[in-house]
C-alpha cells in the first residue's frame, strides 16, 4: 500500500496583525482551504503576543479548515502567545509545535494505534497497559 504525502500549506504570520493584514492573510488562505481536508501550519514565530486580532485569525482559520474536515496547527508560538491562548482556554483547540517543520511532519505521520470500537482495555497487551 502506498501513501501519498499530504500537501501542507505553511503561512508565516506577521509580527503584528491588524484588520487589514488579517483580511489579506485570510484571502490568501482561502485558496488553500478550498480543498478537502486542508492541512495548514501557521508559523507564529515572529509574533510576541496574542492579541484579539491574532486570536480571531487563528479561530477563523481553524473554523474554515474544520468545515472541510481539515486542521490548522501552530508553530513557533512564544511563551506569551501560549499563555494568551491558555488564558482564554483555546490552547486545546490547536496542536502546537516548536517549529514549522515539526508541524508539517505531524500531518505526514500516521496516527497511533487506536483499538477498534468494542475492544475492551483488558484485551490490550500488557506492555501497552499503563
Amino acid at each position: 500500500m502506498t501513501f501519498r504525502s499530504k500537501p501542507v500549506v505553511v503561512r508565516e504570520l506577521p509580527a503584528k496583525l491588524d484588520r487589514r493584514s488579517e483580511t489579506v492573510l485570510m484571502n490568501d488562505l482561502r485558496a488553500a482551504m478550498n480543498v478537502e481536508r486542508p492541512a495548514v501550519v501557521l508559523d507564529c514565530s515572529r509574533m510576541r503576543e496574542m492579541d484579539v486580532t491574532a486570536i480571531h485569525l487563528l479561530l477563523c482559520c481553524l473554523e474554515e479548515a474544520m468545515k472541510r474536515n481539515g486542521d490548522v496547527r501552530l508553530a513557533g508560538l512564544s511563551v506569551a502567545g501560549k499563555e494568551g491562548l491558555r488564558g482564554l482556554r483555546i490552547d486545546q483547540l490547536f496542536r502546537i509545535f516548536e517549529t514549522s517543520e515539526q508541524a508539517v511532519d505531524s500531518f505526514q505521520r500516521r496516527g497511533a494505534f487506536v483499538a477498534p470500537l468494542g475492544v475492551a482495555a483488558a484485551n490490550v497487551p500488557a506492555e501497552n497497559a499503563a
